[in-house]
Order: structure tokens, then C-alpha cells, then sequence
């Protein structure tokens, strides 16, 4: 008997249990490494539901295989570039994401690359592990100050928003480049919103919270990094295809720009050849919402989703 949803990958705490209570039977793939299409596709088939994550790719292909029963696609992300909506919505497919839960901790560990980035964290915590280390010194690991400088952000969405308030702790100035203009922000901040040359041009650091889409990608480029101070340093917590990782390498190593935290690549797991071996960038692995109450939330939300839909309800959270 197929079960009513397919879940592609091992969910944290509290897993399929909301799902398993909505009483609905799961098939569970309780793995952690990445679903191959051709088992995406079996397991699929005949599924009303299924709970899936960024590097799920899921195209009318894989739709068709799932059969006309698939009614909802939650996708365990704020994210959902990986979903052919268009093809999901010629079939009737909802398509569900997470937004909200993850924006506070998404912008902690923005912040957290900046900080890091900017004091040369991870290369000191590598100097004192190495035994290397042989007394404070006046010139040692000199990085770049942070409060009161420039902060621009691109992309004033929420995850934005939440990077421009630890920002403006900071005593930082902002801008700010996004699509439209964000009085309320404008108002509680004094950010001020400019074209994405000007921002370039005057931030100390930059942040890219925007949403992956075919007018951002690669929005970041290697013109778009010579326009950027020599001192400046960028931080790229959203997705990664945003950044041109080629230019950025090149940027980086040759000073063109002092510095990078990333938390998201441009062919994840895959780096840019030379990323890895660069002194002046910190790299995470995409666990920009990885605390445990945040992905909590994100595996609440998706089940409500699922069950929502397959009660002929409104889910809470669908992609407009």
C-alpha cells in the first residue's frame, strides 16, 4: 500500500510524529544524505504529500512520477527555487514553505559571519589550536572594526529587516537595495534605500538576504565586487547562486575585496577551485536556521501544511 507522504530526508526533533498524529501513514526516508532523483521519483509515486528540502529538485518530470494523487509539496525551507511552481501549479500541486520561523536565528548567523569575518575568528582559534601561538601581540590577526561603519543590505525582507536591526545596535548607518521601497524600515532604522551600484560603492559590509530568482542571479558579479571598497567585506547567508563564486575567489584573493563570510555556495556541496584554501573568508555549511528550536518550528510548519491540504484546508504558510 502507498503511503499518503513521502518525507525525502531525516528531519530533527519532532520528525514525522506531527504527520504520524495528523494520521496520515509516511514513508520516512530517515537519511541524511541527499535523495537521488530515481529514488525521489519511486518512492513518490502515488504519494499525496511530500516534505521536502532544498536539495530536492522537484520538476514536472518528477510530478508526473509522483502521479495526478499529489496534492502538496512542503518544502522544509523559507527557499523554494528547487519547486517548478509552474509546473506544480498546471497540476494542482500546493506548494508550501517556512517562512517566519527561521528569520531571527537565518540573521543570527549572518551576523555571526560578519563578526567572524571581520575579527578573524576562525583564523585565530586556528593560531591558538596549532600551539603556534606564542604571546599577545600588537599586530597579531588586526581585522576590521565594526561598529559605526556602513552596513548595506541586499534584499529588505524579513531575514533583512532582522540583519539591519543587529545592525543599527551596532551603531551602524544602513542601506538598503531591494525591489520596493520599506517605509517601516526606513522609519525604525533610518535606513536608507539606494540603487545596488551606490550601496556597493559606500558599504563597509554587505549582506545578501535576497530570494534566488532569474533577476538575482549571479546579481553579485565580478563588476559588481570591483565597485565595492577594498576594505569591504561580504556576507551571503541567503543562496548561494546570488554570488558569481569564480569572481568572488578572484576578488578575494587578490585583495579586491578584504574579506567574505558565506553560509550558502553557488553548487552546494561543491566549492568554487581556491574557496577553501582563502585565509580571508569563513565558510559554513547552510545551517543558517540550525538551532534546535528554529528547526523545530520549520518541521511543525510543514507537517501543518501537509495535513492542512490533505483536509481540503488552507495551509498556513502556501507560496503565492
Amino acid at each position: 500500500m502507498t503511503a499518503d507522504v513521502f518525507v525525502t530526508r531525516q528531519l530533527p526533533e519532532p520528525g514525522v510524529a506531527p504527520l504520524l498524529e495528523g494520521g496520515v501513514e509516511v514513508d520516512y526516508r530517515d537519511d541524511d544524505s541527499g535523495c537521488p532523483v530515481a529514488e525521489l521519483r519511486e518512492r513518490s509515486a502515488g504519494v499525496r504529500g511530500m516534505l521536502t528540502v532544498l536539495s530536492d529538485r522537484l520538476d514536472a518530470a518528477t510530478m508526473d512520477a509522483a502521479g495526478p494523487d499529489l496534492a502538496v509539496v512542503a518544502n522544509c525551507a523559507v527557499g523554494f527555487d528547487n519547486i517548478d511552481l509552474a509546473a506544480a501549479a498546471e497540476r494542482g500541486i500546493v506548494v508550501a514553505n517556512t517562512p517566519d520561523v527561521l528569520t531571527e536565528a537565518t540573521a543570527d548567523l549572518a551576523w555571526a559571519l560578519l563578526m567572524a569575518t571581520a575579527r578573524r575568528i576562525v583564523e585565530g582559534d586556528r593560531l591558538v589550536r596549532s600551539g603556534e601561538w606564542r604571546s599577545p601581540s600588537l599586530v597579531l590577526l588586526l581585522g576590521a572594526p565594526v561598529h559605526a561603519k556602513t552596513l548595506g543590505v541586499i534584499g529588505m525582507g524579513k531575514i533583512g529587516a532582522a540583519v539591519a536591526r543587529r545592525g543599527a545596535g551596532f551603531g551602524m548607518p544602513i542601506l538598503y537595495h531591494n525591489r520596493s521601497r520599506r517605509p517601516e524600515v526606513e522609519a525604525e532604522l533610518g535606513a536608507e534605500w539606494v540603487e545596488l551600484d551606490d550601496l556597493l560603492e559606500r558599504s563597509d559590509f554587505v549582506s545578501v538576504n535576497a530570494p534566488l530568482n532569474d533577476t538575482s542571479r549571479h546579481l553579485i558579479d565580478a563588476a559588481a565586487l570591483a565597485r565595492m571598497r577594498p576594505t569591504a567585506i561580504l556576507v551571503n547567508a541567503g543562496r548561494g547562486p546570488i554570488v558569481d563564486e569564480v569572481a568572488l575567489v578572484e576578488a578575494l584573493r587578490s585583495g579586491r575585496i578584504a574579506g567574505a563570510g558565506l553560509d550558502v555556495f553557488e553548487r552546494e556541496p561543491v566549492l568554487a577551485d581556491g574557496l577553501a584554501e582563502l585565509d580571508n573568508v569563513v565558510l559554513m555549511p547552510h545551517v543558517g536556521s540550525a538551532t534546535t528550536e528554529t528547526r523545530a518550528a520549520m518541521v511543525r510548519l510543514t507537517g501543518e501544511n501537509i495535513l492542512a491540504v490533505l483536509a481540503g484546508r488552507e495551509p498556513p504558510t502556501p507560496v503565492r
